[in-house]
């Protein structure tokens, strides 16, 4: 640790040293290049217009905005011939040619821009740069445009994503649901199928071009995913070629090294993306303590102490190649390798006090350990057509699997009526998946009707032991009624259709997706099965009215979703890691199904202002129950579709440039909640206001320098049982360009001002109330270093359609 403290101190000293350094004055600073920017209707001097100088298409020298009068000045120049390149939101982009190669000042004059009439498809909702993006059916984040990318992870940098949240083990919601569905380049990979955490901390934000929140998924989306989709846009572009970017970073206390970067090459018709990376995340001994307290007819009081300290390492691989056969035919593949590895050790104490005297009490010293491996390939042809090369018919295949495997020694000391000897458990779990898939793309002059095929063939298993330690055999032997082998076949079979229109001002969009469902469960070491068949007609539409003034828009939309119950829910395994508290799944569970209804407004002037409402309605949702049993003192924690819910909210994402150098965004969410369900027969309501806040500004500085500040508030939650306690999160970087597009060293520190996070989690039954306290390291240090290389050009071409199995629960 202090070996780290000490490499982040050197870091910021560094940091300081440059930013201080005296400005040298070279013999070129007398040519300059000024003008103004008015619009060509009103003749109003525009404020706040982006100007950019460059020295070719591709490279951009100086950055600059208009002032309040329109003016706009670069100076210290060499004498070369530039271009000036205009952007304004809501105005045709100009380029001005500026030739200084024969004088040394040169005055364009007032530049007239004129209005452009936005498209249907995408309206900027930024009032500087294209940071947030709003379309008919999502909302996009540019981490390009965001100079925290250089610091953070894609994980860390998923709090300011409009309609996304983090709560403190940093799991993602989306609208505040946990069931939702992440693509890479608009594909499902295996990377974050099976622990997207692992892989979106140790994956550097600097290597994601934007990040797309799917808050509408039209019907060519599979129907599961109760909030929507998130879709991480990787693709670089990279013409005959390669260009690339490599992050390496540190964080501590908790935490550790990680490596990650993608590289892109373009030879004639071959494209090639890659992405590769690695961490290390170790948090240091933690606290936890649970206390129960039973109001049945002979009442108990729980109560455990325990320490935690865990490791895991992370590393994923992903590669895409494509080869344009000509300009109507396109192959194209990809291939992705995940893996990960962890360890962990638990030291518990546990009380069980009844009528004033001790019912039961052991001590609990839990080694665990897990590794998981997971791969993905598709290939896809893509073939266009003569008279419209819009039209588009595509065949795809991908094979997708993941293996799981855990395994944790656990013994019993200082025992008073624990008679259960020491124990084992261990769950080999393993999924696979098989899809083909059809596209068909037809666009019909302001019509485009897209239609396709689907079938997906999955299987599910899992083999759970429990082995008792024996004293005639000194060894620990299976106990065959608390182990068993499961398998579960799952097939979906899909078929959708989705018209989009646009007029002038208006784009309607509008499908239907009818998908059948085959499930046969079978339990196999006790010889019996469970089938299930069901058919569901999902539908979803979206509407969009652009309007002229403030370059302004609305959306409607409306989509029915059902939420499938995944391997880990399914699993009847029983995780007895704490012997007072089982936890196991549900192979009966159905799958859920959700109404979800949004209207947004946005808006893009001097600042931009993004704005939703809307109502979620759930049936049949699928919630963790916990029942008390008083014959052997045990809550077991199991799931069931006892839940019906409704949920009111509203979201708000707003930027505004105070100055040139100074912004604010702001990225809220507010809503209230209510459900309903049954626990241990009896009914049960929750309902409650849940907030989440971030509050983010940044300031640049002269010779490059950026410094930004992060507020974060996020609410209680709510579930069926029971609610979380509040918690404030906050963070401060700086970095520094030190060779210009290149090279940027950064550093930032996470919650200066709180070393630990005090985490509560408040569960009740119809007998019993529970409190889960958790201390954890909340303080953090990170320090980083991004370097890209290559020049941006002409795009990789890519399959427009492609397999995206997004209705499995994440």
């Amino acid at each position: 640790m202090k070996t780290s403290m000490l490499l982040a101190q050197l870091m910021l000293l560094l940091l300081a040293l440059l930013a201080f350094q005296k400005k040298a004055i070279g013999q070129n600073q007398n040519y300059r290049i000024s003008g103004s920017v008015s619009d060509s209707v009103s003749g109003k001097y525009l404020d706040f217009i982006t100007i950019n100088l460059m020295t070719d298409r591709n490279t951009v020298i100086k950055a600059d905005y208009t002032k309040t009068d329109g003016s706009f000045l670069f100076s210290g120049l060499k004498p070369l011939p530039y271009e000036v390149v205009i952007v304004g939101v809501g105005y045709k982009k100009k380029v001005v040619k500026a030739d200084l190669s024969k004088s040394t000042e040169l005055a364009l004059g007032n530049i007239q821009m004129t209005s452009e009439t936005v498209g249907l498809k995408e309206v900027t909702v930024s009032g500087t740069k294209q940071v947030i993006k709003q379309e008919i059916d999502r909302i996009s984040y540019d981490l390009q445009a965001d100079p925290e990318s250089k610091v953070f992870s894609v994980l860390d940098m998923m709090r300011k994503v409009p309609y996304l949240s983090l709560d403190a083990d940093n799991n993602i919601y989306l609208k505040g649901n946990a069931d939702f569905k992440i693509l890479i380049n608009g594909k499902p990979s295996s990377m974050v199928e099976r622990s997207y955490k692992d892989i979106l901390r140790s994956m550097p934000a600097s290597s994601i071009e934007r990040i797309e929140v799917i808050t509408t998924p039209p019907a060519k989306y599979d129907a599961e995913g109760l909030a929507g989709i998130i879709n991480i846009i990787t693709s670089k572009k990279v013409d005959n070629g390669i260009n690339g970017s490599v992050n390496i970073n540190e964080r501590f206390p908790f935490g550790g090294p990680g490596v990650g970067g993608s590289v892109s090459a373009r030879l004639g018709k071959w494209g090639m993306t890659a992405m590769a990376g690695g961490s290390v995340y170790n948090i240091p001994e933690t606290y936890n303590t649970v206390t129960r307290i039973t109001n049945s007819s002979t009442p108990t009081n729980l109560w455990q102490n325990s320490y935690n300290i865990s490791k895991s390492r992370s590393g994923y691989i992903g590669y895409e190649v494509s080869y344009e056969v000509d300009t109507l035919n396109l192959i194209s593949g990809q291939i992705n390798f995940n893996g990960s590895k962890s360890s962990g050790t638990n030291a518990q104490w546990s009380v069980l006090n009844g009528s004033g005297e001790i019912l039961q009490q052991y001590g609990l010293d839990n080694r665990n350990s897990g590794n998981g491996t997971g791969m993905d390939a598709a290939l896809n042809y893509q073939k266009g057509f003569k008279a419209d090369k819009n039209r588009l018919l595509t065949f795809s295949y991908r094979f997708f699997r993941f293996d799981n495997n855990q395994d944790a020694d656990l013994a019993i000391s200082e025992r008073i009526n624990y008679p259960l000897p020491d124990y084992r458990q261990l769950n080999d779990q393993s999924f696979s998946e098989q899809t083909i898939q059809v596209d068909y793309v037809y666009p019909y002059k302001k019509l485009n009707i897209e239609a396709g095929l689907k079938a997906i063939i999955r299987d599910n298993k899992s083999d759970f032991q429990y082995r008792q330690f024996t004293e005639n055999s000194s060894d620990f032997e299976v106990v065959p009624g608390l182990s068993n082998k499961f398998a579960n076949m799952q097939n979906v079979y899909g078929v959708y259709n989705t018209y989009q229109y646009n007029l002038k001002s208006w784009g309607f969009k509008a499908g239907a997706r009818l998908e059948q469902t085959t499930m046969n469960a079978d339990f196999i070491s006790t010889e019996s099965t469970m089938k299930q068949n069901y058919l569901n007609v999902i539908p979803s539409v979206s509407i969009s009215k652009k309007f002229k003034k403030h370059n302004s828009g609305m959306n409607l939309g409306y989509s029915q979703r059902i939420q499938r119950p995944g391997i880990y829910q399914l699993n009847p395994f029983v995780d007895r890691s704490n012997p007072n508290f089982e936890r196991t799944g549900n192979p009966n569970l159905r799958p859920a199904l959700v109404h979800d209804f949004q209207i947004g407004y946005n808006r893009a002037a001097k600042g931009s202002l993004n704005f939703s409402g809307g109502g979620i309605f759930f049936t049949d949702l699928i919630f963790p129950v916990s029942v008390y049993d008083p014959v052997t003192n045990i809550n077991r924690i199991s799931f069931d579709n006892t839940g019906t819910a409704r949920l009111f909210m509203a979201n708000l994402s707003w930027n505004y440039p105070f100055t040139k150098r100074w912004n604010m965004n702001v990225n809220a969410r507010a809503a209230h909640g209510k459900v309903h369900g049954t626990v241990n027969m009896q009914p049960v309501t929750n309902q409650g206001i849940m907030v989440q806040t971030n509050v983010s500004s940044g300031y640049r500085f002269e010779k490059n320098w950026r410094i930004n500040a992060n507020l974060n508030y996020t609410g209680p939650s709510i579930n069926l049982q029971g609610s979380s306690n509040s918690y404030l999160f906050s963070s401060l970087s700086v970095s520094k360009d030190v060779v210009k597009d290149k090279l940027s060293l950064s550093a930032s520190v996470n919650n200066p001002f709180t070393k630990f996070r005090q985490n509560y989690r408040y569960t009740s039954g119809p007998d019993f109330e529970q409190t889960d306290y958790r201390r954890e390291y909340f303080r953090s240090f990170n320090v980083s270093a991004n370097y890209k290389f290559g020049k941006l050009k002409d795009a990789i071409k890519k399959n427009k359609r492609g397999i995206r199995n997004d209705d499995v629960q994440n």
